[in-house]
């Protein structure tokens, strides 16, 4: 059966870091795409990044571009997400996802199939 489980979030200050896993079971990502997503309070949810891997292809939001990095292991069983020069407004629920599509450069929900349940990043002034 397949599963994400994310984990790695926290409190941090304003202008600090967070790694944030995605670790698969049932699955190994050289053959999917992995996108992460977050929702804020009163919010809806939306698009922060997502690697092809099969292609070789990335997308990153444009509030995250140059801030944050999407990596995996050697293993291809765990994807990170690197979290660099971190704002207020990144504070979220953030999940990841798994599917076989590449919709709108992996932007769109539709691309994907499996959830993670979430880890909550907190951003402090």
């Amino acid at each position: 059966q397949v599963q994400l489980v994310e984990s790695g979030g926290g409190l941090v200050q304003a202008g600090g870091s967070l790694r944030l896993s995605c670790a698969a079971s049932g699955l190994t990502f050289d053959s999917y795409t992995t996108g992460w997503f977050r929702q804020a309070p009163g919010k809806e949810r939306e698009f922060v990044a997502a690697v092809n891997w099969s292609g070789g292809n990335t997308n990153y939001a444009d509030s995250v571009k140059g801030r944050f990095t999407m990596s995996r292991d050697n293993a291809k069983i765990t994807v990170y997400l690197q979290m660099n020069s971190l704002k207020p407004e990144d504070t979220a629920v953030y999940y990841c996802a798994a599917g076989r599509g590449w919709y709108g450069l992996g932007s769109m929900t539709r691309t994907y199939d499996y959830w993670g349940q979430g880890t909550q990043v907190t951003v402090s002034s």
